[in-house]
């Protein structure tokens, strides 16, 4: 088995097969573009802060994210390897 097809594995769990999963993807587009906290975030997609810190610490846990910064005010990215391997996350969203 590819090494990125465990990749896919859990970024299809994460934005198709889970009730977030539609949030998640729009987080991901995001900040794919820039860098943001999750008040930024709430206000960008209009959805409430604590959706999206939900959101934010199911992507960060399954490492998707990184964070700089403690708190309120911490500012989340894309992980170098999505950043780097960003087709994952298109493949899997264009074929389903």
């Amino acid at each position: 088995m590819d090494f990125s097809d465990e990749y896919k594995k859990l970024i299809w769990w994460l934005l198709i097969a889970t009730r977030g999963g539609k949030n998640r993807c729009q987080i991901i587009k995001l900040l794919k573009e820039k860098p943001m906290n999750i008040n930024q975030l709430s206000e960008k997609l209009n959805l409430n802060y604590r959706t999206i810190r939900h959101h934010i610490k199911i992507l960060f846990d399954n490492r998707i994210l990184i964070k700089k910064g403690d708190g309120y005010g911490s500012i989340y990215f894309l992980a170098p390897y999505y950043v780097k391997n960003y087709k994952i996350i298109e493949d899997v969203l264009n074929n389903n």
